[in-house]
């Protein structure tokens, strides 16, 4: 069976980097982006140029419209899917709750939850054995935040992964007898640039020192585990929350 992964989020940071592996792993791989296409098609470039098949695929994942055409592009252009890593996601700016705005909150959970919702129904469609599929697996990127809260930063984004957490739970007791693996990982301080989106670019080094293991993370860190859970090494693997966090 050809192995077809949809990574969202893959222009930059942790999905740029499962991008990247997940090719060299053999996969096709769907490089989705919101906004940033030059990023996008440097990730596919990168992964024609070592041998791998790859397409950028345009779709704002809070968008129910802009999801299914994307992946009625995937069908078309790699086939049916395989895999799906849920990445697409973002922060905000550090404040307390008092001071958050509903705006701030919808634009959260619907990029966050919303768009991770959407795209799994979408998947299990294709890869679930009562729909004609295979089976497969999806993995979610959640946070260390769902557990740690982020008091003072951004409670609103640790809540929309708690959330991501739940579904993850309850999607994999749901699929796993139709062929469907679902598991989330939860990074923890890693060095990419969604903390300057966030207003704190300095973020994983001033908080290194509360990281048992004294340092952040790198996004290939994180992509080593998400492409393990992806793999037949995982086959008995499913509603797994996995910390990648030097032990925070």
């Amino acid at each position: 069976m050809s192995k077809v992964v949809l990574i969202t989020g893959a222009s930059r940071g942790i999905g740029a980097a499962t991008a990247l592996l997940a090719a060299r792993q053999g996969y096709a791989v769907a490089v989705n982006y919101a906004s940033n296409s030059l990023a996008a098609d440097e990730v596919v470039r990168q992964i024609r140029a070592s041998g791998g098949q790859a397409v950028a695929v345009q779709a704002d994942v809070a968008d129910e419209a802009q999801v299914l055409g994307m992946f009625a592009k995937i069908d078309a252009k790699l086939g049916r899917l395989t895999a799906l890593v849920n990445n697409a996601g973002v922060v905000d700016v550090t404040a307390r709750v008092e001071d958050m705005s509903v705006a701030r909150w919808k634009r959260m959970f619907d990029i966050n939850v919303i768009g991770t919702l959407l795209c799994a129904r979408e998947a299990v469609r294709r890869m679930s054995r009562r729909h004609g599929g295979e089976g497969g697996s999806i993995v979610n990127v959640s946070s260390a935040a769902a557990r740690l809260g982020s008091p003072g930063q951004y409670v609103d984004y640790a809540a929309a992964k708690g959330a991501v957490d739940a579904f993850t739970i309850g999607l994999a007791k749901e699929v796993a007898a139709d062929g469907i693996r679902v598991n989330a990982v939860r990074p923890g301080l890693i060095e990419t640039d969604i903390h300057a989106s966030g207003g704190l670019p300095d973020r994983v080094r001033d908080l290194a020192h509360q990281v048992p293991m004294q340092r952040g993370g790198s996004a290939e860190e994180v992509a080593q585990a998400i492409v393990w859970l992806m793999s037949d090494a995982a086959s008995y693997t499913t509603m797994s929350l996995l910390d990648i966090s030097g032990g925070r």
